[in-house]
């Protein structure tokens, strides 16, 4: 700690320099300046990557309203494969953002941030191959149109991936450097029981609150799912990321699912599936018996 001096009330505070003089102090003050630069810097231009990726997403979206409404099968697939591209590149920017300080706040900021926007954004779309699974069980969509969702779905997540390599490849920002070639991030920080709990009951979680507020105002409704993806990210992000979407984490951990393609395809695929299965079946079965 260095103690002021020669202070007048009103006046700034006059602090001697640290031992190693005032070459030294500036020296210091520099780097932390230099440093807060390049994390206000780097996350500057992450911004204006996702909300480029949001607006040339949204143009597309309309695009394909305006040209492919006739063909239902296509204008299905394209919208659903715009919509999933545009959330895995952001969050695939996101994951490059984690080492932004102050952590986890920003973190968690630019989550609810973003998912308010997904939720603006891309109505009508799922994006998620679990939102895809609940109204195929439940009669409300049929086979053949479920598995086309979740084709455009898994084609988004590869298209997502390997555009994100290439932004980053090109380094624009400090979080970019090195990040091409990273391997598996080893997104399960526990066992692989536990990470299978994680997911299922966080797919139950979600998926039971998305069908609850379905009866809410939408711009009310948008800021609660987001809400809750924020707190399940918070409660359970450090353990297995939580995703809750196979798309999305086939998109983020590739590299993984080719390493250890049993153990991801468990956790990340079959235990949020199996979970909207379990909500599906509660939803339809059980609860209209109850009441």
């Amino acid at each position: 700690m260095h103690y002021c001096s020669n202070n007048r009330p009103g006046s700034p505070a006059l602090c001697s320099p640290p031992s190693g003089g005032w070459w030294g102090w500036t020296e210091v003050n520099s780097l932390a300046f230099a440093t807060l630069a390049m994390a206000i810097g780097g996350l500057g231009t992450s911004l204006l990557l996702m909300v480029g990726i949001v607006v040339a997403v949204g143009l597309c979206r309309r695009l394909t309203r305006r040209q492919l409404r006739a063909h239902q099968r296509l204008y299905t697939f394209f919208l659903e494969m715009f919509s999933t591209f545009q959330i895995c590149a952001c969050t695939n920017e996101l994951c490059m953002l984690g080492t932004v300080d102050p952590e986890p706040h920003t973190a968690l900021t630019l989550t609810y941030g973003f998912s308010v926007l997904h939720g603006l954004t891309l109505t009508g779309s799922t994006c998620n191959p679990c939102g895809a699974l609940q109204p195929m069980w439940g009669g409300g969509m049929s086979v053949g149109m479920a598995g086309l969702k979740i084709t455009a779905q898994f084609v988004a997540a590869v298209l997502a991936r390997m555009f994100m390599r290439f932004i980053w490849s090109l380094e624009m920002t400090e979080p970019h450097f090195g990040a091409f070639s990273q391997g598996c991030g080893n997104p399960m920080q526990t066992t692989e029981v536990q990470a299978f709990c994680i997911e299922l009951l966080f797919s139950v979680v979600f998926q039971l609150t998305v069908l609850r507020v379905e009866s809410v105002n939408p711009k009310y409704r948008v800021h609660l799912i987001a809400l809750l993806i924020t707190m399940l990210v918070y409660a359970g992000g450090n353990l297995t990321g939580a995703i809750f979407n196979p798309a999305l984490a086939f998109s983020l951990h590739p590299n993984c699912f080719y390493e250890k393609f049993l153990s991801y395809s468990l956790v990340y695929w079959i235990a949020p599936s199996l979970g909207t299965i379990l909500v599906a079946f509660i939803w339809d079965e059980i609860l209209p018996r109850i009441s």
